[in-house]
């Protein structure tokens, strides 16, 4: 049931179905109704892009600026360093802080469409929260921060608790992320009056931490706001699938597997997926999620040109569905389709399907091709031996099902 709220900002954010924990909402929405809020969200830079369980996050810093507030993106080269335990069962590999800037300057490609970066009052701005962590002395964090944290709080946290109930090790080191991002908190408050910390709901708990902070050193009134964890209609968890995760940048997915990933969302998620991740009015989004039967796949190929368009550009959602077409009306191959080399001695059929993604193992990839799934231009192939070898200038269509497709070449 959506709240009453007077603000542009929470008014916008209930409507498209962000909100499941707010502190004193009345509070931040007459807030945001009187003044510019500037927000942040953090992201850790642990590979060169991310993937779509953080687009919730990147939009909802969109929203913040369109309702007229400033959106601070917050990359964390110092906390990379540390490791976020939440949700693991191991440590994260230890990056070289040369990698974490090749890394944060490869993702702030997608914020820059996404986000307006500049001076102004509502302008984004990136930051770096390695610019203040690593100027942090031990001797004066443990005096000035450690006696506003208790162990058995922390203890009492999911990222920690979660990790030794199942027996698995949580170093020193990771037990300080969270002292860590509270920090970050009080330091974007110094620096940029920054009053609201947004989050996925399993960051409900540091988000708290740093407004206890700010409140306890500085006597400072600060807000956390959390989405609902984000899964797909049937359980998955959002920006996995079985062949890896959903890449936000281009060089990590080309963008027709990007597009194609939206085209085949669950019947249930198409409403949900166009107030979240598009621009789209509330009430052409209402018409488009009450199509029935197959014009819902009207209304998933919108959802997959809008966010492609968003998060990748115009020309790459033009390009992706061309592709879709020729390839599933035209039974041609289209160019932006998937490829793999298989080199002049070809490779097994169940190989190619695992290596693609198709499918996870060479096991299920004969189940497949026993079930009569697997088609080779166009031709059911069934035997588990037969050797794709493609001729020098003619790639080869592979399909699994009406959906999955790629070229196989030499």
């Amino acid at each position: 049931m959506s709240e009453n709220y007077e603000s542009d900002l929470l008014r916008l954010l209930d409507e498209r179905g962000y909100i499941h924990q707010v502190t004193d909402a009345g509070a931040l929405d007459q807030l945001a109704v009187k003044t510019i809020i500037p927000g942040y969200i953090g992201f850790d830079a642990t590979a060169p892009s991310l993937h779509i369980g953080s687009l919730v996050q990147i939009m909802m810093l969109r929203r913040l600026q369109q309702a007229g507030h400033k959106p601070i993106v917050v990359m964390g080269g110092g906390t990379t360093k540390v490791g976020d335990p939440s949700g693991k069962d191991e440590s994260r590999k230890l990056l070289t802080s040369e990698v974490i800037n090749e890394n944060i300057a490869s993702i702030r490609t997608v914020f820059e469409k996404l986000l307006k970066f500049g001076d102004g009052p509502t302008d984004a701005v990136m930051v770096n929260n390695d610019e203040w962590l690593s100027q942090l002395g031990y001797v004066e964090l443990l005096r000035d921060v450690g006696p506003h944290f208790t162990i058995n709080r922390m203890l009492t946290f999911d990222s920690v608790r979660l990790r030794l109930d199942r027996e698995q090790p949580l170093t020193f080191l990771e037990f300080n992320y969270m002292i860590l991002q509270a920090y970050d908190y009080l330091e974007l408050a110094r620096r940029y009056d920054c009053q609201l910390q947004m989050g996925g709901s399993d960051q409900w708990g540091n988000i708290v931490n740093g407004m206890e902070l700010g409140r306890r050193m500085e006597q400072r009134e600060l807000y956390g706001l959390t989405t609902p964890l984000l899964t797909t209609a049937d359980g998955a968890k959002m920006g996995k699938t079985a062949a890896g995760a959903v890449w936000l940048n281009e060089e990590q997915l080309p963008a027709y597997d990007f597009w194609q990933y939206w085209r085949n969302c669950d019947d249930r998620d198409v409403g949900r997926f166009l107030r979240l991740f598009t621009d789209m009015p509330l009430d052409e989004i209402a018409k488009l999620e009450a199509l029935e039967g197959a014009e819902i796949n009207d209304a998933k190929v919108v959802l997959a040109n809008e966010v492609t368009k968003l998060v990748r550009g115009q020309d790459a959602a033009i390009a992706a569905e061309a592709t879709a077409k020729e390839t599933f009306i035209g039974g041609g191959a289209g160019e932006d389709l998937p490829t793999l080399s298989v080199g002049s001695e070809g490779m097994r059929v169940g190989a190619v399907l695992t290596e693609l993604g198709f499918t996870g193992s060479n096991k299920e990839a004969k189940r497949k091709l026993a079930e009569g799934a697997v088609k080779l231009d166009d031709e059911t192939i069934s035997d588990p031996g037969f050797v794709i070898i493609p001729t020098a200038n003619q790639p080869m269509k592979l399909s699994l099902g009406k959906k999955k497709h790629a070229l196989v070449s030499l």
